[in-house]
């Protein structure tokens, strides 16, 4: 844990800064009322690149047990277009490799099983693995039997012992989160069945760059993902990319990348499209990383001179939606209590009764909106701007409005 001096693919020490946003307070440690008045530990947040490779990567790692087994409380899509995504997913995943009731499908970093319970309608049988263990509870006791560890090498084996080869295993938005990635697909490896096929999806450097997403920068976000660096890391491991698709919709822009055994799959044309048009938009460059950087401050300064303007003509602030990356914007804007009245989530969500990380903002259900009446609403899962607005449409008929703060700040 600490500082890095080796990049997390390739081991090369030619690491070059380029993102600096400061130190931060952990993501997801929503607090509770007791614990306003005790220190919050802070941890640097500042991407680096590899010249070598070319991954884009956090300088820092934190304790992967302090970011995920102490009151971890996020909770996987249960609606609207993230559930849809996810069992669309799984539907396909199921249809394309001919997957049926004897196969077996694991989801690495499982959550409450949103992923899991898709493959599980479509008939297969299913597996988690998630170190969260309050949030494993929740999918065991929902159907979906859960392994509370991580992913290792011992897991892999007791889980192959207990239930067999994996015909297919899963990684949404987990691959990002790993520190060892050789130790991690060997683990793959040994679980995998001949023939098997290793999927994860995670959001891409090319949308992170373009859409001026930031704000995904935290410390459970160790890498910043492009095919590029995956590739070589692959090859190393004794596996092959055969397969990528691009989901520009999904967490701002994200790519889902298939591997197997090398040898065992055919390469399909859009693996090298995909590496084209990454060197095209030169998302590896130290200059267009830079470029990147200064336009970070500029939308800071933009986002809280909006807030500070409305404030003077007498408006009044809330928040919808507290995601870990809501936490970023909110603390490396310095955003707290002097502009936000309150935020808010679903009343059946976890984090409600607790108070924002850093900032100290009260987390009330989304009910209040239409209580309080606050004019404009700051709404920080901007990826699912258009479920949110939809579910809050109440808020609107009575004059409220929302600002959507990524890629650049306006208003709806």
């Amino acid at each position: 844990m600490g500082n890095i001096r080796n990049c997390r693919f390739c081991k090369s020490r030619d690491l070059v800064p380029y993102l600096n946003l400061g130190s931060h307070p952990h993501s997801d440690r929503f607090l509770r009322p007791e614990q306003l008045d005790e220190p919050e530990v802070y941890y640097p947040l500042k991407v680096v690149l590899c010249r070598a490779c070319g991954l884009n990567q956090l300088s820092y790692t934190v304790d992967p047990k302090v970011l995920y087994q102490e009151e971890y409380l996020y909770e996987s899509p249960k609606s609207g277009s993230g559930l849809e995504h996810y069992h669309s997913f799984a539907k396909e995943t199921v249809k394309r490799f001919g997957l049926g009731k004897r196969d077996l499908v694991v989801d690495i970093g499982s959550n409450i099983g949103t992923l899991l319970k898709g493959f599980k309608k479509a008939g297969t049988r299913v597996l988690g693995v998630d170190p969260a263990k309050n949030i494993a509870a929740l999918a065991t006791k929902a159907g979906v039997p859960t392994i509370p560890d991580f992913f290792t090498s011992a897991v892999a084996a007791q889980a192959r012992r207990r239930y067999g080869a994996a015909s297919v295993i899963t990684g949404t938005n987990v691959f990002a989160h790993v520190s060892d990635h050789n130790s991690f697909l060997a683990s793959v490896k040994k679980l995998l069945a001949p023939g098997g096929v290793f999927i994860f999806e995670s959001p891409h450097l090319l949308y992170l760059i373009k859409n001026l997403e930031y704000d995904t920068v935290y410390a459970q976000h160790l890498l910043y993902l492009s095919l590029q660096p995956v590739m070589r890391l692959v090859k190393k491991n004794g596996l092959e990319v055969f397969r990528v698709e691009e989901y520009p919709g999904m967490h701002g822009g994200s790519f889902r990348v298939f591997m197997a055994r090398k040898g065992e799959r055919k390469v399909e044309p859009g693996v090298a499209r995909l590496l084209a048009k990454e060197r095209k938009a030169g998302i590896h460059s130290l200059g267009t990383l830079k470029k990147f950087a200064a336009r970070v401050a500029k939308h800071r300064l933009a986002l809280v001179l909006l807030l500070d303007g409305l404030q003077k003509r007498g408006k009044r602030i809330a928040i919808v939606s507290t995601p870990a990356k809501g936490m970023t914007l909110l603390n490396y804007c310095k955003i707290g209590t002097e502009r936000i009245e309150f935020a808010t989530e679903r009343r059946d969500g976890l984090k409600c009764g607790r108070f924002t990380p850093g900032g100290h903002i009260p987390i009330v259900p989304d009910g209040e909106l239409l209580k309080k009446r606050p004019n404009y609403a700051l709404l920080l899962a901007w990826n699912f701007a258009d479920d949110i607005m939809k579910n809050l449409a109440a808020y609107r008929k009575q004059g409220g409005k929302f600002i959507i703060p990524i890629p650049w700040p306006k208003i709806k």
